[in-house]
């Protein structure tokens, strides 16, 4: 409904009334704007009332704040990342803010909910994690509801870079000996990792379509988690898609010592290379495996993700181009391969430091 009109007067000047609503006596009352030129007063207009938006307050709960933001991306984004958005926001952001008023969060109250995710357990990184995933949220409240946005004043709690145990030489070669004594899917699957860098979720995902022996390449075009499904409910699904970004889809050069091994287990195209069969193996399963292997080894207890992190390190030792490197591991900057994944040895700091000759 129009609450304004726009008169030229006769001094010239243009004046725009503004409906404030009506007095106790029954009289109009307005708000007077003065511009040269019609389309000035409309603009004054404008932001007047984008100003009156901003300043009242949004009767919307957070909770239905979310779900409108929720519905609004919830198809432009990868399935995977919607169900991660939605787990965040019910265990973590809707429990203690959903029927709050979404114009009335506070960014003192803010604070105390860092504070609070800090005392029970939970890294920096993952509470940033779920502040990104709050200004989000209130972003798209600013822009619909015009409140004030809580989140500009909140600091991100600082992440500290994440220890990666790698296995050491000696051990790796531990390690490789098992493999070679105890060939089975399982153990292809460690041999495999250590020789190329790949991603669990990727290894699962791999058919024997989409390794060529005969080239001595594998392709990387999809990956396998395990997500939660975006409902009220908690139930889970098993969900093939593409890999983590676009410099994820890759091919890699595989290196003759694992030719052998991959030849011995060859299946049928469609037959998944840890499964054996048309069914793949869920990346918690593939680690559960490794797990019993170190143990079985009696070697220290390490994710699967560090076989990943030794390849890197590996490589680089060896003389790799890094750049090169940052491909193979399908990684879109070499910063990311050599801040995240190339780790040295204090041997081979010491080798290093060898190489420094100078008289004294």
């Amino acid at each position: 409904m129009k609450r304004y009109n726009i008169y030229h007067r006769r001094d010239g000047r243009w004046e725009g009334r503004i409906s404030r609503g009506s007095l106790r006596e029954g009289k109009r009352k307005f708000h007077y704007i003065f511009a040269k030129t019609k389309e000035e007063v409309k603009k004054k207009i404008d932001a007047f009332h984008a100003c009156e938006l901003a300043s009242a307050p949004c009767s919307l709960s957070i909770s239905q704040i979310f779900h409108e933001w929720f519905s609004s991306i919830q198809y432009k984004v990868k399935e995977s990342t919607a169900a991660n958005y939605m787990m965040k926001a019910q265990k973590h952001i809707l429990p203690i803010f959903g029927k709050k008023p979404a114009g009335a969060l506070s960014s003192e109250e803010m604070n105390c909910f860092i504070r609070k995710k800090q005392n029970e357990g939970l890294s920096n990184r993952y509470i940033s994690d779920i502040l990104v995933l709050m200004k989000s949220i209130f972003k798209y409240a600013v822009r619909v509801y015009h409140i004030k946005n809580p989140m500009e004043e909140i600091s991100m709690p600082k992440k500290r870079k994440p220890e990666i145990n790698i296995l050491d030489g000696d051990e790796q070669n531990q390690l490789q000996q098992y493999i070679a004594e105890n060939q089975n899917h399982t153990t292809m699957g460690v041999a495999l990792s250590m020789a190329t860098g790949i991603r669990i979720g990727e290894l699962c995902a791999l058919q024997w379509k989409d390794i060529d022996l005969e080239k001595r390449i594998l392709t990387v075009k999809k990956t396998i988690q395990r997500i939660q499904c975006p409902t009220d409910t908690a139930k889970t699904k098993l969900l093939i898609t593409a890999p983590k970004s676009e410099s994820s889809v890759r091919t890699i050069p595989l290196p003759e010592c694992i030719i052998s091994l991959l030849k011995k287990f060859r299946g049928k195209e469609r037959e998944y290379v840890l499964s054996g069969n048309v069914k793949p193996l869920e990346p918690r399963t593939m680690q559960y495996r490794f797990s019993k292997i170190l143990k079985n080894v009696k070697l220290p207890s390490i994710h699967f993700h560090a076989l990943r992190h030794m390849f890197a390190s590996n490589c680089v030792r060896l003389g790799f181009d890094v750049k090169a490197l940052s491909e193979i591991l399908g990684h879109s900057s070499v910063e990311i391969t050599l801040n995240k994944y190339v780790h040295s040895s204090f041997e081979q700091k010491q080798e290093y430091m060898k190489r420094i000759l100078m008289e004294v």
